[in-house]
């Protein structure tokens, strides 16, 4: 061996030295440290990804239900799930377009005109709803075109962004539904061998949560909407099917999502009279309270087993941080996460298997 050689083996062989000779817990931290960093910088991304996630255990729940009726290859049911899921979209798109428009621009005309009234209750006061900009009508807007383009720009680009993902997370919801089992095995030989039993364990048990509280939350959004649809349409609320509709997507927020939902329903109420009003508002946090008293337990079961106060915690920080997609992922991230530090830190690095689950609530 030359001197070049050697020497470069004695530097190697003391760098090694170096490594070994720190101390293992700052290497924890150190990890740690880079991780939440990474997280943090690319927490948009990593929402998104989770958004395909939750798609993906979707869709196999569908097909791990569909093997109860056609006990054939998953490759199969995959196609089946994948074929109706399509024609009920685009149904669902065909049948929004040609009803929906319409009902959308009544009901935007109709809070429009009560959010002014109730702005000239609150003017006296010193309240303005809009802030010192916001009351600036579209002519003023024309007059100033960067003004205007600046307007437009932001909502093309929302929109884009918006069709954008929507195109990422069926996609890879489609991938890793059609082989789960590849792509956690994939993963799982990144760990060490003696750990890949035990976190394999882990990722299937937050799968089952995953699918049980999607599964749930659709159940449950759907009765929400029918309900609340048909009752609207009977109390004579114009758009009912909307404010239905729009409900039952607010539901997927824990606590937050029918008080937000309440909202509109109220603005729309109000131009019919003092007693619509009060109708519908009964009838609308009674629907909402014998839906989450009874139908919510029933369906739910135990997927999601999360005291409500760091259910609530989640959503108001997810919120402030990363927007409206932080809210809608803010339960099931709390799901999941919590069943991997209870499986993997509780359990496993701090060796207490007694009591965790009655602790926890």
């Amino acid at each position: 061996m030359t001197t070049e050689g050697r020497s470069s083996a004695t530097t190697g062989a003391t760098g090694m030295r170096a490594w070994r000779s720190v101390p293992g817990p700052l290497l924890v931290v150190l990890a740690i440290a880079v991780g939440l960093a990474l997280t943090w910088y690319n927490m948009s991304s990593l929402l998104l990804l989770f958004a395909g996630i939750l798609f993906a255990a979707f869709l196999d729940a569908c097909i791990r239900g569909l093997g109860r009726f056609m006990p054939v290859a998953r490759a199969w049911r995959f196609a089946v799930v994948a074929l109706v899921l399509s024609c009920l979209s685009a149904l669902a798109i065909a049948w929004g377009i040609a009803h929906l428009p319409e009902q959308a621009r009544g009901l935007i005309r109709v809070m429009d005109a009560q959010i002014d009234i109730l702005q000239g209750h609150l003017t006296p006061f010193g309240i303005d709803l809009f802030g010192p900009d916001g009351s600036q009508d579209l002519a003023q807007l024309i007059a100033d075109p960067g003004r205007l383009f600046g307007h437009v720009h932001r909502a093309v680009s929302g929109a884009y962004a918006v069709v954008i993902n929507t195109i990422v997370i069926v996609c890879l919801g489609l991938f890793l539904a059609a082989n789960p089992g590849g792509y956690r095995d994939g993963t799982l030989t990144l760990l060490p061998v003696t750990w890949r039993a035990r976190v394999r364990g882990v990722m299937d048990e937050m799968g089952l949560t995953l699918r049980g509280w999607l599964l749930g939350q659709l159940v449950r959004s759907s009765i929400l909407a029918i309900t609340l649809g048909i009752a609207f349409h009977l109390l004579g609320l114009p758009g009912a099917s909307l404010l239905g509709l729009q409900a039952g997507v607010a539901n997927f927020i824990p606590y937050l999502g029918p008080l937000i939902a309440a909202g509109p329903v109220a603005l729309v109420a109000m131009p019919l009279g003092s007693s619509t009003l009060v109708w519908a508002m009964v009838i609308y946090f009674s629907i909402q309270t014998i839906e989450g008293f009874v139908f919510a337990p029933l369906v739910q079961r135990q997927a999601v087993n999360v005291p409500p106060a760091w259910t609530l915690l989640a959503i108001v920080i997810f919120g402030a941080m990363f927007g409206a997609m932080g809210i809608a992922l803010a339960t099931p991230l709390l799901a999941v996460g919590r069943i991997a530090v209870l499986r993997l830190y509780v359990e496993d690095w701090l060796q207490d298997r007694r009591g965790i689950e009655g602790r926890d609530q």
